[in-house]
C-alpha cells in the first residue's frame, strides 16, 4: 500500500520520522477495509453483514466530510508543506481517490453480489420495479400519491430558477424534462427546451416500500418516485431519472476563541455547516456523461471528486431491515451480566467503599452504571453529582437520572460537550433540558473539547464527605455501550476523588489545576506523563531490566508517542500494540521498529476501550481512560486516564484482556511494516480464538479486589 508514495523532504523531521511513519489517510482507509472484511466473512450473519456495510459507508462519508474537506481547505496555502508519512494536498488526494474507488468496488459488489442474493434466499427481497408484477405496480402507484405526491417538490433549472441547493447526503433524482410539441400553449415562452430537474427523495417517506401487507418484499422509494413521476409533470416529455448523492464540507471550525456565548456560536456552525462546499458527488453508473458534467460545473467541483456507484446509494437507509423479526439472520443476543460485587446488595456505595469494581462493557450491563447514577440520585447522603456528558443518546437514562437529583435538591453539574462533531444538536437539547431542571451546566470550553467519561459523586458519611468516582473509556450512552468495547472503573479511592473534583474545578471554574496525583489529564500533564512512562521502560532495557510496553487505542498518528515508541524499540522493549483504526507507525522495519508489534480487532464490538500497560522493571502499571494516542487527545481535548491499583484488577487487564487479543487469531489482523494487513500465521494444531467470543463466553464480569489491603503508592507528585 505504502510503496506507492513518494518521498519528500520539505520539512525537517526528527530523527526518524522522514521515512518511518506511514500516511494517515491511506492508514484510516484500510481500517475502512478491515470493516469491509467482516461483511464478507462467511460466517457473519447476513444482517450483520448489511450493518458492516452501513458501517462502512457512514465512515466514508465522515472521512469525506472532515478530513477530504480539510485536504482541500489547504489546498491554495501556498507555504505548507506535507507532515511526514504525508504528501502535499494534491498528491494526498490522488491516492485518496485511488484507494476509495477500490473500496467502493469492493462494497458495492459485497452488497450487489453476497448480502442482497443472501437476504433474498431468506425471504427478504428488495425488488426491482421492473420485475414487479402489474397488480404489484398499481399498489405501489397507489402508494405513491397518498404518501409521496404531496411532499415531492421537483425544482427545474431555467433563468428564473438557478440550479437548487443539494443539502448534505440527501438522495435525488436528477433527470430532463421538455415540453411536448402537440401540447405547448400558444404563446407560451417555455417551447420545447430541455431543462435539468432535481427530485429530492423526501426523508420522510421509508426507503423500503412494503409491496404487500404480511410479506418481507420491498420497493425502493426512489424507483416508485420514478415511475409515477409523470404525475407531477403531465403534457411533459421525460428522460429516465439517475440517482445522485453530495457530500459537503462540515468540519465548521469555532473560529472565534473569545466567543462570549459559545452555544450561540455552535448553532450559528450548524447553520453554517448545512452550506458547506461539497467535496464529492456520487451519481449512478448509469447517469449519461452530459448530466454528470452538468452537475459537476453546477456543484462547482472537479471531475476527479465524482464517483459513479454500478449499485444501490446511501447504503446505511437499507438497516430498516435490520429491524425485521429474523433472529436467525443475526448475532445471538449478549446476555451482559453485572458484577458479582454489585449484586444483592442494600448500598451500592457500600459494595464501591470495599472494592474497586472494573467493568467490561458490552459483556458488563450498562445498567451498572445506570444503576450507579440512579442510587446517587436517590440516596439522602449525596450532596453532590458532577459528570462529562460527551455523546449521550436521544434516550439516554443518565441525564434523566441527573434532572430528578437535582430535583431532589443535589447540587448537580453536567458538563455537557457542545462540541461533539454531528452530535451538537442532541447536546444542546439534552443540556437545554438539564438547565430548565436546575442543573448546573457547562458547555465545555471554546479551545478544548471536553473527551473524558467521569462522574463524581459525593456523599455524606460518618467521617465526613466522601468521593465515588468512575471513569471509563466510553460514552454515557446505552446505545453504543451495547455495541462497543469499553471499560470502567468505579472507586472510592480518595486520591482518585480528589483529582476528580480538581478537574471539574477546572472545567467549571476556570481553575488554573495542572498537576494530579494520580490522573492523567489532557491538556494539562497527559503527553508528558506518557513520553515519560515510555522512556521509563526505555531506560529499563537498556539497564537490563524487564521492561515491555502494551497498549490497545482506536488510532496512533502522535509523532512524538512514535518517535519515544521507535527509541524504546531500538533499546529492546518489547512493544505490542492493538490499534483499532489508523496507526502510523511502521512495525518491525530492521534497525527502527524490530521488537514492534502491531494488530487490529474489528469483529462484532467496535473496540474502543483504551488500556497502556508498562512493565516498569516488575512494578507494572496499568491505565485505563479516553485518550488515543493522537495529537487531537493530548493536546487539544480534555481528556482522563486512570490507573488501576488493585492487583487482581491489572491482571485481569494484562493477562487475560491484552492476551485475548494478542492471541487472537480470528478476527485479528496482523499489520505489516509497509501498511498492509494480513490474517495472523497460525501453527500447526494451533485452535481458533475469537478474542470477543471469549469474553462473550465467559459470561462473568472482572475479578475484584479488597482496596483496605492495599498500600496504594502515590504515583506522581501533585506540585
Amino acid at each position: 500500500m505504502q510503496s506507492e508514495l513518494p518521498s519528500h523532504s520539505n520539512r525537517k523531521p526528527k530523527r526518524f520520522l522522514a521515512w518511518s511513519v506511514l500516511n494517515r489517510d491511506l492508514c484510516q482507509l484500510e481500517f475502512f477495509g478491515r470493516v469491509l472484511e467482516e461483511a464478507a466473512d462467511k460466517t457473519t450473519p447476513v444482517l450483520e453483514k448489511l450493518k458492516f456495510l452501513s458501517v462502512f459507508s457512514s465512515n466514508l462519508d465522515e472521512f469525506f466530510m472532515v478530513r477530504v474537506s480539510g485536504i482541500k481547505e489547504m489546498m491554495p496555502i501556498e507555504d505548507i508543506g506535507p507532515m511526514p508519512g504525508e504528501l502535499t494536498p494534491e498528491e494526498q488526494l490522488v491516492v485518496i481517490r485511488k484507494r476509495v474507488l477500490t473500496l467502493v468496488e469492493e462494497h458495492t459488489r459485497c452488497l450487489r453480489d453476497e448480502v442482497l442474493p443472501e437476504l433474498e434466499s431468506h425471504g427478504v427481497i428488495i425488488a426491482r420495479y421492473e420485475s414487479l408484477s402489474e397488480d404489484e405496480k398499481r399498489s405501489l402507484s397507489e402508494y405513491f400519491m397518498k404518501n409521496i405526491f404531496l411532499v415531492l417538490t421537483p425544482q427545474a433549472v431555467d433563468p428564473a430558477r438557478p440550479f437548487p441547493y443539494i443539502s448534505n447526503l440527501s438522495l435525488n433524482i436528477g433527470l430532463t424534462v421538455a415540453s411536448n410539441p402537440e401540447d405547448t400553449l400558444a404563446g407560451s415562452p417555455l417551447g420545447n427546451e430541455v431543462r435539468f430537474v432535481r427530485i429530492k427523495v423526501p426523508p420522510v417517506v421509508p426507503r423500503l416500500i412494503p409491496i404487500k401487507d404480511g410479506e418481507r418484499k420491498f420497493a425502493l422509494v426512489e424507483e416508485v418516485i420514478e415511475a409515477n413521476i409523470h404525475n407531477c409533470f403531465p403534457s411533459m416529455n421525460l428522460s429516465k431519472g439517475h440517482l445522485f448523492r453530495v457530500t459537503r464540507d462540515a468540519d465548521v471550525e469555532i473560529r472565534d476563541d473569545k466567543a462570549a456565548d459559545l452555544l450561540k456560536l455552535i448553532k450559528e456552525s450548524l447553520r453554517e455547516r448545512r452550506f458547506g462546499l461539497a467535496v464529492r458527488l456520487e451519481v449512478s453508473s448509469s447517469m449519461p456523461s452530459e448530466m454528470v458534467e452538468y452537475l459537476t460545473n453546477s456543484l462547482h467541483i472537479e471531475k476527479e471528486d465524482v464517483y459513479e456507484i454500478d449499485g444501490l446509494l446511501d447504503v446505511p437507509d437499507l438497516m430498516e431491515l435490520y429491524s425485521l423479526d429474523l433472529p436467525e439472520l443475526k448475532d445471538k443476543p449478549l446476555k451482559a451480566v453485572v458484577p458479582p460485587a454489585l449484586r444483592n446488595r442494600e448500598s451500592l456505595f457500600d459494595a464501591i467503599k470495599k472494592q474497586d469494581v472494573l467493568l467490561h462493557h458490552p459483556y458488563t450491563s450498562f445498567g451498572t452504571i445506570v444503576d450507579f447514577i440512579d442510587a446517587a440520585a436517590q440516596d439522602p447522603q449525596v450532596v453532590a453529582i458532577k459528570m462529562c456528558l460527551y455523546r449521550t443518546g436521544k434516550k439516554s437514562p443518565i441525564p434523566q437520572a441527573l434532572i430528578q437529583a437535582s430535583e431532589r435538591g443535589k447540587q448537580v453539574t453536567a458538563v455537557v460537550e457542545i462540541k461533539a462533531r454531528f452530535d451538537e444538536e442532541h447536546n444542546i437539547e439534552w443540556a437545554k433540558r438539564l438547565a430548565e431542571s436546575g442543573v448546573h451546566v457547562v458547555y465545555g470550553q471554546v479551545g478544548l473539547k471536553t473527551h473524558s467519561k467521569v462522574a463524581l459523586v459525593v456523599r455524606r458519611e460518618q467521617d465526613g464527605l466522601k468521593t465515588y468516582t468512575h471513569i471509563s473509556t466510553g460514552n454515557y450512552n446505552p446505545t453504543t455501550s451495547r455495541l462497543y468495547t469499553d471499560l470502567g472503573l468505579l472507586t472510592s479511592d480518595s486520591v482518585i476523588g480528589d483529582d476528580a473534583t480538581d478537574l471539574f474545578n477546572f472545567l467549571t471554574g476556570f481553575s488554573m489545576q495542572k498537576e494530579f496525583s494520580r490522573l492523567l489529564v489532557a491538556p494539562m500533564n497527559l503527553r508528558r506523563r506518557m513520553m515519560q512512562l515510555i522512556k521509563r521502560e526505555t531506560e529499563h532495557a537498556l539497564g537490563g531490566r524487564p521492561a515491555h510496553i502494551a497498549a490497545k487505542v482506536n488510532r496512533l498518528t502522535d509523532l512524538q508517542i512514535i518517535e519515544a515508541l521507535y527509541e524504546a524499540s531500538q533499546a529492546g522493549v518489547k512493544i505490542d500494540l492493538i490499534v483499532r483504526g489508523g496507526c502510523m507507525i511502521r512495525p518491525g522495519e530492521p534497525g527502527l521498529s524490530q521488537t514492534i508489534h502491531v494488530r487490529s480487532v474489528v469483529g462484532r464490538f467496535l473496540e474502543h476501550s483504551r488500556i497502556f500497560y508498562f512493565a516498569n522493571a516488575g512494578d507494572e502499571e496499568v491505565y485505563i481512560g479516553s485518550a488515543d494516542w493522537m495529537s487531537r487527545n493530548l493536546d487539544r481535548r480534555v481528556e482522563v486516564v486512570v490507573p488501576v491499583l488493585d492487583p487482581q484488577l491489572k491482571k485481569y487487564l494484562k493477562d487475560t484482556v491484552i492476551a485475548a487479543y494478542l492471541r487472537d487469531n480470528v478476527k485479528a489482523r496482523v499489520m505489516n511494516s509497509d501498511g498492509s494487513y494480513a490474517c495472523p500465521p497460525m501453527d500447526i494444531g494451533e485452535e481458533p480464538f475469537n478474542s470477543q467470543l471469549f469474553f462473550e463466553g465467559q459470561n462473568s464480569s472482572p475479578p475484584v479486589g479488597n482496596v483496605h489491603s492495599l498500600k496504594r503508592k502515590r504515583l506522581w507528585s501533585k506540585q
